[in-house]
């Protein structure tokens, strides 16, 4: 794996060198001594060869240098603006130099992604357990979407018959609505004409002479009759009164009764006190 990222950037650096050292030589031969312009190619290539040593020893140690980085940098940009120059300078194959000119700086940038890659990189035991734990999280992620499918289905179904039911429990109510809306007017049709009226009205109560009593429709649902005591309070009863009430309800029979019978018979009555008068009524008519 590691040769992956280190192979490529030691092959870009050492075509950028060798084209480096030979336009020197071919550019800078013309006008000094041949040997003066291998000696300058060579101290470029050397320099950046150098520092790039010396960055992959830091890197190995796990260290890093910025100024060791900035001048590794310096010696790739010279030569980018070697190759650069002298292919504005020749006049013939102009373009082929300068495509490649970009050589030196995609080499530092080829080993500024080895030296990433290298401070990223992990054991195959740590690689392995990575690859463990998110096939598990992948496991969990499919048996929680499997259980919402199946618990959105469940809930589907049950909303469904909970609809069907409901909607059959309603057709019945129309229907059961209907059929009293037809007795209901049936029953107004026989209670409007004059004949039926008068037959069902001798049928349903007692004919007095000359009255008529005039047949009426049957309530539609429960009712309870209001009694009068019900509608307004009852009035309050005196001392004397009560004491007077009281007695004769415990004295109604022999032996006498209770103060719990003596008072549930005093409310069966109709008769109104609160529980501490009644009481007090109580104690003093028996004792």
């Amino acid at each position: 794996m590691r040769a992956k990222t280190v192979l490529p950037a030691i092959a870009m650096t050492a075509v950028s060198m060798v084209l480096t050292l030979a336009v020197v030589v071919m550019w800078l031969g013309t006008a000094v001594p041949w040997l003066v312009a291998l000696v300058v190619g060579l101290g470029i290539d050397g320099g950046w060869l150098a520092t790039l040593a010396y960055e992959r020893r830091l890197a190995a140690q796990g260290d890093h240098n910025s100024m060791v980085t900035a001048v590794g940098w310096s010696f790739g940009v010279l030569a980018t603006a070697v190759l650069v120059a002298h292919a504005l300078s020749v006049e013939h194959a102009a373009g082929a130099w300068l495509a490649v000119a970009w050589l030196p700086i995609a080499a530092k940038a080829l080993w500024l992604v080895h030296g990433m890659w290298e401070r990223t990189a992990l054991t195959p035991v740590a690689l392995d357990a990575i690859r463990g734990i998110q096939q598990e999280a992948r496991d969990e992620a499919a048996v929680a979407r499997a259980r919402l499918r199946a618990e959105a289905a469940t809930e589907e179904t049950r909303l469904t018959a909970v609809t069907a039911a409901g909607a059959r429990v309603a057709r019945v109510q129309a229907r059961t609505a209907q059929t009293l809306s037809s007795a209901w007017s049936t029953l107004e049709t026989a209670r409007q004409g004059e004949d039926t009226g008068r037959a069902l009205t001798s049928v349903t109560t007692r004919v007095t002479p000359g009255v008529t009593p005039r047949w009426e429709l049957p309530v539609w649902g429960p009712t309870e009759p209001l009694t009068g005591r019900s509608l307004e309070a009852a009035p309050t009863l005196t001392d004397d009164a009560l004491d007077v009430i009281v007695d004769d309800i415990r004295t109604s029979q022999t032996p006498a009764l209770s103060y719990r019978e003596m008072a549930a018979r005093f409310r069966a009555a109709g008769h109104s006190a609160s529980e501490v008068r009644l009481r007090a009524a109580w104690k003093r008519v028996a004792a």
